[in-house]
């Protein structure tokens, strides 16, 4: 989450309380308690260690070898197996009924891929803003309502903003979650907003036709504004980036403490944030002339 921090810290004393102990009797202290594990679900864990089962060298697995992998009963190796192809989790050889990874995870694995792409052809990019404006970067993307910090770099000075990596925030009130919700799909944008909106500050903003108004906004000049709408004290402009095909896959925020920030400045940074969202948007194979 978003916080104003500063570089040098306060040193706070703390005096400790002290107990009178009781006559002829031992003072001991109490162990701490110790918090309850998650629960794992067995059936989750065991339809995991299937998928896990496959290798590049044993792309194909009977049920026979994986209930002896597995150490359970075939016919619970077939109901976990039955459940994952439906999902298209796994496939059915139908010539030698032996299983094998679905398409499913390939396209769960290139959204990893994608993220891990565009993180790592942003960075020198998001770096060189950094230097030119001297504020904080982030580097988000979307995942359902709600927006990622996939990069974060903090600006030098005293008092700035950060964001903690894979620290989320709902998309609606924040200039990278508007920046990306601009162009996505009017469907996902009416689910998105068809959820009870809660409020972050006082100034967030969460009259679904007020958002509506903002996004249009963001597709006319290609950057969102926020001004203290998911922080309070924080300002910040972001510009979407979009991958190969022209989808926006993710966006660059600036962000700085309000008191450091004028109108007439921000609107002098905007341009910078849009140009270095454009860029690597051509270094992920953009081509914003014919649009795509």
């Amino acid at each position: 989450m978003a916080a104003m921090t500063a570089s040098t810290k306060t040193a706070t004393q703390r005096s400790a309380a002290k107990t009178p102990a009781k006559s002829g009797a031992a003072v001991q202290d109490k162990p701490a308690a110790k918090r309850p594990e998650p629960q794992r679900l067995s059936s989750v864990a065991m339809a995991v260690r299937l998928l896990k089962s496959f290798s590049e060298g044993e792309a194909e697995i009977g049920v026979t070898t994986l209930s002896r992998r597995l150490g359970v009963a075939k016919s619970t190796v077939y109901r976990l197996a039955s459940t994952l192809v439906s999902e298209g989790l796994l496939e059915q050889n139908p010539e030698t009924e032996k299983y094998r990874l679905g398409m499913s995870l390939f396209g769960l694995g290139a959204l990893v891929r994608q993220r891990m792409n565009v993180a790592t052809d942003a960075r020198p990019f998001l770096f060189h803003l950094r230097e030119a404006t001297g504020e904080t970067v982030h580097l988000a993307i979307l995942e359902g309502h709600e927006i990622v910090f996939v990069l974060n770099l903090e600006s030098n000075h005293a008092i700035r903003m950060r964001a903690d990596l894979g620290a989320r925030k709902p998309a609606f009130c924040t200039a990278e979650g508007r920046a990306m919700l601009a162009f996505q799909s009017e469907e996902a944008v009416t689910e998105a907003l068809a959820k009870r909106l809660v409020p972050r500050t006082p100034k967030t903003d969460i009259d679904p036709k007020k958002i509506l108004t903002a996004l249009a906004e963001v597709r006319r000049t290609g950057y969102a504004i926020e001004d203290e709408q998911s922080e309070l004290g924080m300002r910040s402009v972001a510009a979407p980036i979009r991958n190969s095909n022209g989808r926006v896959i993710a966006a660059i925020g600036l962000a700085w403490p309000m008191q450091r920030i004028s109108d007439e400045a921000l609107a002098s940074f905007a341009p910078l944030v849009v140009d270095a969202a454009r860029t690597i948007a051509a270094r992920l194979g953009y081509n914003s002339l014919s649009g795509t």
